[in-house]
């Protein structure tokens, strides 16, 4: 397996305010700047040989913007990189936007019934854990080089819980930081 840097697009305002994002393109905010020019920054120590890495990135912007940003501070072309849209956040459908209240206010039990069971429901419009894992993991089944890859913290749960070998309700538990680079190396997984 090759050697997978992974990191979590860097704060956004609606990380900062606890709203849903899913599929909405926002930007990242200052703090976020500042996360991926740190990830960046410990990307550029830690790797010597930059032009043997494959980087891609979602296609949403938050991930685009912290991708062009962390290739900068490596000394690299901003626009290098690819994109894959198996890479986007899993979509929250017609509660994208909203604050877990304002879900509640229109959609309480649905809401509870979604939470209770993440792996096989959805939100109206959006998609179950178990079709957001399968498309994640087609991308990662692809991987043929060392790779850099920005992406979501979805993407970061259920790339995690498939080296972890962890069930659906242990892969929510995971912390999703976007101030760290996770190293995947022969399976095993380490925070720089």
């Amino acid at each position: 397996m090759p050697l997978i840097y992974f990191i979590r697009h860097g704060q956004t305002d609606y990380n900062a305010a606890r709203r849903v994002q899913g599929w909405l393109d926002i930007p990242i905010n200052a703090t976020g700047r500042v996360q991926a020019l740190r990830n960046g920054g410990v990307l550029n120590e830690l790797i010597s040989d930059k032009m043997r890495l494959d980087f891609i990135s979602s296609p949403l912007l938050r991930t685009r913007q912290t991708m062009e940003i962390m290739r900068a501070a490596m000394g690299l072309p901003t626009a290098g990189y690819q994109t894959d849209d198996r890479l986007k956040e899993i979509s929250f459908g017609e509660w994208e936007g909203m604050n877990r209240e304002e879900i509640d206010a229109i959609a309480m039990d649905l809401h509870a019934s979604v939470e209770a069971d993440r792996w096989n429901k959805a939100p109206p419009g959006g998609q179950s854990f178990r079709d957001y894992t399968a498309q994640v993991l087609s991308w990662l089944a692809e991987i043929k080089r060392d790779t850099v890859v920005v992406a979501h913290g979805g993407t970061s749960r259920v790339v995690r819980a498939h080296f972890m070998k962890l069930g659906p309700v242990d892969m929510h538990k995971l912390d999703v930081p976007q101030d760290k680079v996770l190293l995947i190396e022969g399976g095993a997984l380490h925070w720089l």
